[in-house]
């Protein structure tokens, strides 16, 4: 009997040990060792205490929320960086053009407490912040156009960013950097962002040629210059020695023509003494006038000769170096040729002004004798026109003689016509010239409203009916 007693507690020993050395490795089974990068929040009856690395403690006991006072509930959270990525989110600019961006943005858990009471799993939160950053992208890039985007992506993240941080603290996470806009790429059946980086590369290739073409231009012009310059140089020398050698002939021959034509002015100046003082001074005018002429017109033409040879020399530099070698050639032959031609010309000219010197000395002469009768006639109708009082006196007697002969004309007519006037004028002149009026339109006029106005009155209208509507006399009575 005892020995089954001991039994049965040896065996009761033997289950509770084993009852208790099982709870005990349960136990040990439940003791939680927070890792570093992550946040373990756990939820007790009466509290909620976030357990790992800068709390106040990193280890638990994960009792399973079925027993009662001692049951707990868990939400994992890492407190290491994490990235939300949207490879291929479709958005639209600013005129609904569509395309697809890559964005890239990086947060980290900042209150645990608070995250734990919004989402239940780290996954739930990285939709919901995904939810987010997708919202904040749409509304900024709305508001702009596709070619502004792709050109200040570094903007778009930091307007991302402010758009997302003041949702952020409501999850209890905050962002690491500002949200990257990795990459633009065009939506299915769109070219909208190929063609505008074609452009863009067609613009930059453009520009490349453009730059490479004017450099290359330059540097062949350079050449062209240097060896035109080298080319004018030598040319200038010959035609320097060609124009030299012209001057000296045009000197001798011009010497030669000024000698002969000394003679000549000899000649010319004893027959001028000849005149009288009118003559000579009428000539010497002419001739004064005539030499200031002639500068004037030699003046303009080396005026106009050295303006030509100033426009050919900009035409010879801008034309090609062997072309504008030729020209420079011909161009000193023919100043030699014309310097050569215009001496000969300037002795023939000369000579014929001594001639026509004395032809316009003997003209002038006779044209003056003619014309003085004239200009005496000019000056009395000048005088006349100018002078107001000699004129009123001219005009005076003219009227005078007016009035005399409308006066005779009148006292004959008044001779043959058998009319009485009674005038009541001032002067018997008014009263002639009242009865004149009676033979013109003005008398008949005058006599018409006279009867007009006689009509008007009952003593006047009884008047005009004795002469105008007078009855007709009775038949006298038959026998």
């Amino acid at each position: 009997m005892l020995a089954g007693t001991s039994i049965i507690l040896i065996a009761l020993l033997g289950a509770a040990g084993l009852v208790a050395v099982m709870v005990f490795f349960w136990v040990i089974a439940l003791r939680r060792v927070v890792p570093v990068n992550e946040v373990h929040i756990v939820q007790t009856r009466k509290d909620t205490v976030s357990y790992g690395k800068g709390f106040a403690s990193n280890t638990y006991y994960e009792w399973p929320s079925r027993l009662p006072l001692v049951g707990l509930t868990r939400v994992t959270l890492p407190v290491s960086n994490f990235s939300i990525d949207l490879p291929d989110y479709a958005a639209y600019d600013k005129e609904r053009v569509p395309f697809l961006v890559h964005v890239m943005a990086f947060f980290r858990i900042s209150d645990s407490n608070t995250a734990a009471q919004r989402v239940a799993s780290f996954d739930e939160l990285k939709e919901q912040l995904t939810a987010i950053v997708q919202g904040s992208v749409r509304t900024v890039l709305a508001a702009h156009e596709i070619d502004q985007i792709m050109l200040d992506r570094s903007r778009f993240g930091e307007a991302f960013t402010k758009e997302v941080q003041p949702q952020l603290g409501g999850w209890g996470v905050e962002a690491i950097k500002n949200i990257e806009l990795m990459d633009i790429r065009d939506a299915k059946d769109s070219d909208v962002i190929h063609n505008i980086m074609a452009k863009r590369t067609s613009g930059i290739e453009r520009e490349s040629r453009l730059v490479v073409a004017d450099n290359s231009r330059q540097a062949e012009m350079a050449e062209i210059a240097a060896k035109r310059e080298i080319e004018m140089s030598r040319q200038l020398a010959a035609e320097q020695v060609g124009l030299r050698t012209a001057e000296k002939d045009k000197n001798v021959g011009v010497a030669n023509e000024q000698a002969a034509q000394q003679v000549k002015v000899q000649q010319r100046e004893t027959a001028a003494k000849e005149m009288d003082v009118v003559q000579v001074k009428t000539v010497r005018g002419a001739e004064i006038s005539r030499e200031a002429a002639v500068i004037a017109a030699a003046q303009a033409k080396d005026v106009a000769i050295v303006e030509a040879d100033a426009a050919k020399q900009v035409a010879v530099v801008s034309a090609e170096g062997n072309k504008q070698v030729s020209i420079v050639v011909a161009e000193g032959q023919k100043q030699q040729t014309v310097l050569t031609a215009e001496g000969q010309l300037e002795a023939a000219r000369r000579n014929a002004e001594g001639i026509a010197l004395e032809g316009n000395a003997k003209g002038q002469a006779e044209t003056a004798i003619l014309m003085a009768p004239v200009d005496a006639q000019i000056k009395l109708a000048e005088k006349i026109g100018s002078d107001q009082g000699y004129q009123n006196y001219l005009l005076g007697i003219r009227n005078i003689e007016a009035a005399q002969a409308v006066g005779m004309a009148q006292a004959e007519a008044l001779k043959t016509a058998d009319v009485k006037v009674i005038s009541n004028a001032g002067t018997p002149g008014k009263g002639l010239s009242g009865v004149m009026d009676l033979f013109s339109a003005d008398g008949g006029t005058a006599i018409a409203s006279m009867l007009e106005g006689l009509a008007q009155s009952p003593e006047g209208k009884k008047m005009l009916e004795k002469f105008v509507n007078k009855p007709a006399e009775k038949p006298a009575p038959k026998a």
